[in-house]
Formats: structure tokens, C-alpha cells, sequence
């Protein structure tokens, strides 16, 4: 039983390890302000949206892939000037957004 002990406790750092640094690998970050800009692509299958946040000041923009949002765009759900909360991780330099609504619901 004391042999097995050690292999165990090796076993349990390194799930611990693992589930740590994935977690810190794939952070979602939160940002609330209005749209700036809405560019949608040419085929219409992705959009860039910038918001202006609203505790930094700064822009942010965002890239949108999911049918939902885009469909919001192309029937002027969410136009310029909605405020919107928005989740995004940033993924090989480019902001990917995992969420995009209004803050008043759409």
C-alpha cells in the first residue's frame, strides 16, 4: 500500500496541474459598452463588432462567428449605439466572441 501511495499522489499533482493551467489558458473576459462598428463579411458568415468599453474607454474589438448574432446584424437587431455584454477569449491575437447581447435582453 505504500508503493502505490507515491504513484497516486503523482497521479493527483498532475491532474491538478492540468486542470490549472487550462483554466488559465482559456480566461473569458467580460466587456459592457455600445457598438462602435458593425463589419460584416462579405459572405456574411463572421463580423468584426468594436465596443467602446465602458470602464476603460477603450475600443475593443470583437470577431463574431455564431448564426445567432450574425442574424441579429442582418435584420438590425443589434445596430450601432446598443449597449451590449459581451464574453470573448482571445484566441491566436483575435478577440473570439462566446457572447453577444444586449444589456436590456434582445
Amino acid at each position: 500500500m505504500s508503493k502505490t501511495w507515491p504513484g497516486a499522489l503523482r497521479v493527483a499533482v498532475l491532474v491538478a496541474a492540468a486542470f490549472t493551467w487550462q483554466g488559465a489558458a482559456a480566461q473569458d473576459v467580460t466587456v459592457v459598452g455600445p457598438v462602435t462598428k458593425i463589419v460584416l463579411s462579405a459572405d456574411g458568415n463572421s463580423a468584426v463588432a468594436t465596443l467602446k468599453d465602458s470602464k476603460s474607454g477603450s475600443d475593443v474589438q470583437l470577431s463574431v462567428t455564431d448564426e445567432l448574432t450574425l442574424d441579429k446584424f442582418k435584420d438590425k437587431r443589434i445596430v450601432e449605439g446598443d449597449e451590449i455584454r459581451a464574453r470573448f477569449q482571445n484566441k491566436d491575437g483575435q478577440n473570439a466572441s462566446k457572447s453577444f447581447r444586449k444589456t436590456a435582453g434582445c
